[in-house]
């Protein structure tokens, strides 16, 4: 997976983080539903620009500066990060656009990750930017309304190449590990892009929380459920796909790009630390289970704080309250088992660490 971070794709990161306006997350203080409640009227109020303004989106912004780095079309369902792309769409080209097709590579189209059926073509879900992607329109047809999960034996559908040139598949869910609990056909993404995917569908139950509960035909959502919604094994599904497929760079620049179209943020890519607090952990793995710290002194009044784990940690991240990233350590040092942040500012944080795919996040206080 191409998401090296080298101290400059680290300063891009801070940048971009920055982005976010002074105070936008000011009122996210509680945890649980609480906090989602909270998320949900911080992002509510966006500006609809409408379905039909999504494909000048899709061409001034949905552009791979990230993986060949041709300035085409960047399509989740045939982006291969590792390799030459089976075919490529150009933003300046309408024919690209869908149109009619017969195959995969004729034309790209609109891929609503939540289907429009769920919400039926109502605005303002229909033209959200956050939960529209540029898909090829043959893939986009195979992928259909399928809920996402782990494919194990493949479907036919309609005659389509099945993994598609990029891997992604349609199949009977894997019920077992972490995806245990659905036997009905899902659609899997590419691990490139299985964090996108959950992070999306995160954003999307808490930006409609307020209408989501009268939605009842969609496997993934609870019926008459506005709290949690999102379904077992579903939600297991996109919490260890948020863990194992991290926030990118690239959205990042999209969250920033879709604030600037229709005025609203993807909290889940600000700050992914919400995802736990709200949601918890993936079934079978608690917070002490995964990484078992202590942070003291909290509150501290010396602007340090030590942290003391049970394990190697790999990875460390601070978050102040608006969600800017505000010290990130990879591959810290520890001097008998002890990691030691210091000179950090007054306010309220997150900390989150990281042992390999396993994480913790603590509320922490410096006075």
């Amino acid at each position: 997976m191409k998401k090296l971070y080298t101290p400059f794709a680290l300063l891009l990161g801070f940048i971009a983080v920055a982005q976010i306006p002074a105070g936008y997350y000011n009122s996210a203080t509680g945890t649980g539903l609480t906090l989602k409640t909270q998320l949900h009227n911080i992002i509510k109020n966006h500006d609809d620009q409408g379905y039909n303004a999504i494909d000048n989106f899709f061409t001034a912004h949905d552009i791979d500066i990230y993986y060949e780095d041709d300035n085409t079309i960047l399509d989740p369902y045939s982006e291969k990060p590792n390799a030459t792309d089976a075919y490529n769409y150009q933003p300046d080209q309408p024919g690209d656009i869908c149109g009619n097709y017969n195959s995969e590579g004729d034309c790209y189209n609109p891929e609503h990750v939540i289907p429009q059926s769920v919400f039926s073509q109502a605005p303002p879900m229909r033209g959200d930017a956050h939960h529209l992607l540029p898909t090829d329109g043959r893939v986009n047809n195979f992928r259909s309304n399928f809920p996402f999960g782990v494919a194990g034996t493949l479907v036919s559908q309609n005659g389509i190449t099945n993994p598609t040139t990029n891997g992604s598949k349609l199949g009977a869910n894997v019920n077992s590990g972490y995806s245990a609990g659905y036997t009905g056909t899902v659609f899997e993404p590419i691990d490139e892009f299985k964090g996108d995917i959950a992070r999306i569908y995160f954003y999307f139950v808490t930006r409609y929380q307020d209408v989501i509960a009268g939605w009842n035909n969609y496997a993934m959502f609870t019926p008459n459920n506005s709290g949690t919604v999102i379904a077992q094994p579903f939600l297991n599904i996109l919490l260890t796909w948020n863990i194992q497929d991290p926030v990118s760079q690239k959205e990042i620049d999209r969250n920033n790009d879709v604030y600037d179209y229709q005025g609203n943020r993807n909290p889940f890519v600000d700050n992914n630390n919400y995802v736990a607090m709200i949601w918890g952990a993936p079934l079978g793995r608690s917070e002490n289970d995964i990484v078992n710290v202590s942070v003291y002194p909290n509150p501290s009044a010396n602007h340090q704080v030590n942290i003391q784990s049970d394990r190697s940690l790999n990875r460390i991240e601070l978050t102040n309250i608006n969600g800017q990233l505000i010290r990130r350590i990879d591959n810290p040092v520890t001097v008998n088992n002890v990691y030691t942040l210091s000179d950090l500012p007054q306010g309220l944080y997150f900390l989150k660490v990281a042992a390999a795919e396993q994480f913790s996040v603590k509320k922490i206080v410096v006075n």
